[in-house]
């Protein structure tokens, strides 16, 4: 059985990876590799520092002495090049990959091969693209209490090259897939500090330092961790969750610094032992359902809705899905094996319900007399709180991701309202928000909701 840390973290390092509808000619797929860069650090300096050279996990470990294991994953990008063998009966030199060190195209490749942007073999179609390798490191059995000066990984790649042939019906190889790769070079710096007796703080650095020598960004990209993310465990010891840390710790947890990723708690509900820091923003034990048929590159879509509109490509589309990218030809596979019964799988699940009202028995198709007036105000320690007012807000613990960076900020409260349940939540705006003009539009991310006692009025400011 798959780990499901491993699933998640599986998720986080193909997301982008190639978007539907899975084309190397869809114009999503113009831009790819945009999730979680680490750039060579000369190209990031150059750049103004927009695209990052180092990625920073922070994190609080309890424990006397703790042990962790640091696993550093990102993505290699490689570049594939389709060749037509020249002298085809000469090269039968049979099936499998033939891997060594990349020294461009002086090995003799230019003279055996003709590249082109496709090649059909055997019935099959091969495009000219770009793919990406799986890369790793590791380091194990670090015992935080030696952890004072930092321990360093070293990540080296070396430059490489890869040839699988091509044989058509008859055996005969008539081309070649060439995958070629740059060299990767950079660190993982792994600090631990003792911030009081049974409590570490721990700090994971990854940093590119690969040799840059003036290439535009596309080429970069070749030097670059792509989807970079990290995953701790611990043995003897347990992680807090910055999300939802315990009272006492409450402040430490706010004081880890975090670098263009996320921690956040994974495994099993209330396991401890597993951190998932990633570029994309998670909750505290994400899951992958257990009905998706398998990875689709599109995290953040509807399984179903994907696979129906794989299904209803052209026999022209799915040919050239299948020959852009051997994942994407997975995926096109999997699609059309899936039964009936896997397809409506996919069409909703319930995973729990929540009472309301005291045990009272809701229709939830029967909404009249749900909706209750909200109030013109609400006083707030003493204080009336109206459409209008300021209000600086302190979100409880647990709540919402984007509560860590609420917290302390002045809002302006835009409506009152109350539910169903009778509860009064304010609708507010965030003061110092440059899009605070779009909150009466329908557009996400500019109002929030808090209840009275997420927030502090500043009187006489209102």
């Amino acid at each position: 059985m798959t780990d499901p840390v491993e699933k998640i973290a599986a998720a986080v390092l193909y997301e982008g990876y190639v978007l539907w509808p899975y084309r190397r000619s869809a114009q999503k797929n113009q831009k790819r590799w945009t999730f979680g860069g680490v750039y060579p650090r000369a190209y990031s300096e150059a750049e103004g520092g927009n695209d990052p050279w180092l990625m920073q996990t922070q994190c609080l470990v309890v424990g006397e002495k703790p042990t962790v294991e640091v696993k550093v994953r990102f993505l290699h990008v490689a570049e594939r090049r389709v060749g037509r063998n020249a002298e085809a009966g000469d090269r039968a030199v049979g099936g499998g990959f033939q891997t060594r060190p990349y020294q461009g195209v002086g090995e003799g490749l230019e003279e055996r091969l003709e590249f082109v942007d496709e090649l059909r073999v055997g019935g099959e179609r091969y495009l000219a693209w770009e793919e990406a390798a799986e890369r790793e490191v590791v380091a194990s059995a670090l015992g935080l209490a030696d952890l004072k000066m930092p321990l360093r990984s070293a990540i080296s790649v070396p430059a490489g090259i890869e040839e699988e042939p091509l044989a058509d019906d008859g055996g005969a190889v008539v081309g070649t897939l060439v995958r070629s790769w740059r060299s990767l070079e950079g660190t993982v710096e792994v600090e631990a500090e003792p911030v009081r007796d049974g409590l570490f703080k721990l700090t994971v650095k990854v940093m590119n330092t690969a040799p840059w020598s003036g290439q535009n960004r596309e080429e970069t990209l070749w030097q670059t961790l792509v989807s970079t993310h990290t995953i701790l465990k611990v043995e003897s010891g347990e992680f807090v969750s910055l999300m939802d840390p315990p009272e006492e710790l409450k402040r430490l947890a706010q004081e880890c610094e975090n670098v263009k990723t996320w921690p956040v708690l994974a495994g099993e509900e209330g396991d401890k032992h597993t951190i998932l820091s990633s570029p994309i923003i998670l909750y505290d034990y994400p899951q992958i359902a257990p009905e998706s048929p398998g990875d689709l590159f599109d995290g953040g879509e509807i399984d179903q809705l994907l696979t129906l509109s794989i299904l209803s490509l052209t026999d022209e589309e799915k040919e050239e899905a299948r020959a852009t990218d051997p994942r994407a030809r997975e995926i096109l596979d999997r699609s059309e094996s899936l039964t009936e019964e896997d397809l409506m799988g996919l069409h909703g699940a319930v995973r729990g319900f929540q009472t309301l009202r005291g045990g009272e028995q809701i229709d939830p198709f029967e909404v009249e007399g749900l909706e209750r007036p909200a109030p013109q105000s609400v006083t707030v320690g003493g204080v009336e709180v109206r459409t209008g007012s300021r209000v600086r807000l302190w979100p409880q613990a647990g709540r919402d991701i984007f509560d860590i960076a609420l917290s302390g900020k002045v809002a302006i409260v835009e409506k009152i309202e109350q539910d169903f349940d009778d509860r009064i939540l304010l609708a507010v705006s965030v003061e110092d928000d440059p899009g605070r003009e779009m909150v009466d539009m329908p557009v996400l991310g500019h109002r929030f909701f808090f209840s009275p006692e997420e927030v502090e009025p500043l009187e006489g400011e209102g």
